[in-house]
């Protein structure tokens, strides 16, 4: 072997480099998080030939003294922090210094800066090329601010330079690099051209609706049309943006930005409490998509633990998990149809399709025909939806029901609730209704499953988690860690109905169960929730295997096809539907109802044109 030697300074920057420069895309994101470090509210971003011949970042922000130029293109030289206790409360994007170093060392870089108390004539111009990394200062004319360009990347590294890709992809990826960016700052103006062409001016966003028209150019208008607005605040924690709808969903998390305190991230523990809140109203197979920022003390997040910033650890991942998870469903919870249906009206004018609804609970009582029922047992649960929609009505009298509806519909001064009154049944399978502004189609049996399911777990929960002592008490050989976690949260786990013993370094017994599941593979079971726990500090296994069965029986205890039901029981159905969270979906996340407002039916048969 070779003795041991240090390293050059240009080659341990270009293994630095490594890390942190991946591809043009990873110079912009450097570049722009200093930039919005400075105080820039003004970004400009110039590339050519997909970053590899230039990329130019000029800003409007603080700049940078003349004794600091040639010192900024050092490692580990930076003026974000300063001892160790700044690392643990970091509150800008970068803090480490190893970017322009980084960066110089893998191309030819030049600086330009006046710092924010200089004139026009006192800015200062730095260059340097990867070889020699020796900095030649200049005086130059520049505006306050920074602009830094980068040209030729990897010219000193061709092996490096093979692993790009084509000049389009490369410019997808910096295009991506901005939109992440420009969402994580509303205040502030970005512009983005690419071989002398403008692709993107993003305008300042102050105002709630400017955020969303910038939201809708990043995410595309289908989004905003179909997603709720958050804005939840808890202890030392807010969680706000925009959640999408159960049926407006992805066939890969393609469209999903979390940010905590304006940084990006992605963190299996947030994916996770976002797709639990999704369980049981989301498509077997599809990816939600949200925009969501979560402010919390910087303190409380290491942002220190990956070399692009793009993973986090949060001291009480527990308590994130739980607070975004039940942000999120009480959020998802709450939107009600009328509240759905306004939101696809004002957006009526670019709306060509069909438009899902969403349930609420807690509407407006009048308007319940077949009255909500409260806790019920378990039992009770399905039996009375049995004895409401049944077909009991006379042909005289079904006929007479059918007069009735459309006089109040055609009444001036009666109040229409949101899904409007039943006018007919098509096929044995759909309910057809009309309300003030157009059509609305019910799927009557994915409907009444959803009102069911959500009555029988009111009533379970109501009941309290009952356990069953096992006759014979199972062993399961775990590993040591396993073992020691369900000795030392032996409490935490019985809240879960799970009654665990240790027994040897590396086995537990089960001693008691949930006795709603008792048919369930118990030792599977116990495996998931102590994985779900050591690993998110909770567990939603118990919950989802319980709302399973819940499901299971909702189902089959739901009208089915081709029942013939009169109107006023149709006009029930509707009512609990307006009163039933999550009613926008059935139990496996198909929509119960869609929407075509007049405007829509009238393109189809081309009036007005």
């Amino acid at each position: 072997m070779n003795r041991i030697n240090l390293l050059s300074q240009r080659l341990a920057n270009q293994i630095a480099a490594g890390e942190v420069v991946e591809r043009p895309a990873s110079v912009v994101k450097e570049l722009l998080e200093n930039s919005l470090d400075a105080g820039a509210d003004r970004i400009e971003i110039d590339v050519e030939q997909g970053g590899v011949k230039l990329l130019r970042i000029r800003d409007n922000g603080s700049g940078i003294h003349k004794d600091d130029m040639a010192l900024a293109l050092s490692r580990h030289a930076t003026s974000k922090i300063a001892e160790l206790e700044d690392l643990e409360n970091i509150a800008s994007l970068g803090f480490r210094g190893e970017a322009l170093a980084s960066i110089s060392s893998v191309s030819r870089l030049s600086m330009t800066s006046r710092f924010a108390n200089g004139t026009a004539a006192n800015a200062w111009k730095v260059a340097v090329e990867g070889q020699d990394m020796t900095a030649q200062l200049a005086p130059a004319a520049h505006p306050q601010g920074t602009t830094v360009e980068v040209r030729d990347l990897f010219f000193n590294t061709p092996a490096r330079k093979k692993f790009l890709r084509s000049e389009k992809t490369e410019f997808s990826r910096i295009d991506e690099v901005l939109k992440r960016i420009a969402l994580s700052r509303f205040d502030a103006q970005f512009t983005l051209s690419h071989n002398q062409r403008v692709i993107h001016k993003l305008l300042p966003a102050l105002s709630e609706q400017e955020q969303q028209r910038r939201v809708a150019l990043v995410c595309g208008p289908a989004f905003v049309e179909n997603a709720v607005k958050v804005d939840i605040e808890g202890p030392g924690l807010r969680l706000w943006g925009w959640v999408s709808l159960p049926t407006f969903s992805r066939s890969q998390p393609d469209l999903q930005y979390f940010y905590v305190n304006g940084r990006i991230i992605r963190d299996k523990l947030v994916a996770h409490a976002v797709k639990q809140s999704y369980r049981d109203v989301l498509f077997h197979g599809r990816h939600p998509a949200y925009v969501l920022y979560l402010e919390l003390a910087p303190s409380a997040v290491d942002v220190n633990v990956h070399p692009t910033k793009h993973e986090v650890r949060f001291r009480d991942s527990r308590l994130v998990h739980d607070f975004l998870f039940s942000s999120l469903s009480k959020a998802l919870a709450k939107v009600t149809p009328a509240g759905q249906l306004e939101s696809q009206h004002s957006t009526a004018a670019d709306a060509n399709t069909l438009y899902t609804g969403f349930g609420n609970d807690g509407l407006d009582n009048r308007y319940a025909f077949g009255g909500s029922q409260s806790a019920l047992s378990l039992r009770d649960s399905i039996t009375p939806f049995r004895s409401n929609y049944r077909n009991s009505a006379p042909d005289a009298e079904r006929i007479n029901q059918q007069l009735v509806a459309f006089a109040r519909l055609n009444a001036d001064d009666t109040e229409i609730p949101p899904l409007g009154y039943a006018i007919a049944q098509l096929h044995g399978i759909f309910i057809l209704a009309q309300n003030k502004q157009g059509l609305i189609i019910v799927d009557m049996h994915a409907a009444h499953e959803r009102i069911t399911y959500e009555r029988l777990k009111t009533a379970c929960a109501n009941e309290a988690l009952k356990m069953q002592p096992l006759l014979v008490p199972l062993s399961i050989a775990v590993s040591a860690a396993e073992a020691v976690y369900a000795e030392t949260q032996h409490d935490a786990l019985l809240q879960f109905g799970l009654e665990l013993e240790r027994v040897s370094t590396e086995a537990l017994i089960v001693r008691q169960i949930p006795s709603i599941l008792r048919d369930a593979n118990i030792e599977q079971l116990v495996r998931d929730v102590l994985s779900d726990v050591i690993e998110y500090g909770s567990s939603d296994r118990i919950q989802a295997h319980q709302d399973e069965l819940l499901s299971t029986m909702a189902c089959h205890g739901s009208v089915r096809a081709n029942r013939q039901l009169t109107v006023p029981e149709m006009n029930a159905l509707l009512r609990d539907m307006e009163a039933t969270e999550r009613s926008g979906q059935c139990n496996h996340g198909r929509p119960t109802w869609v929407y075509q407002s007049l405007d829509e039916l009238d393109k189809l048969f081309l009036r007005g044109q």
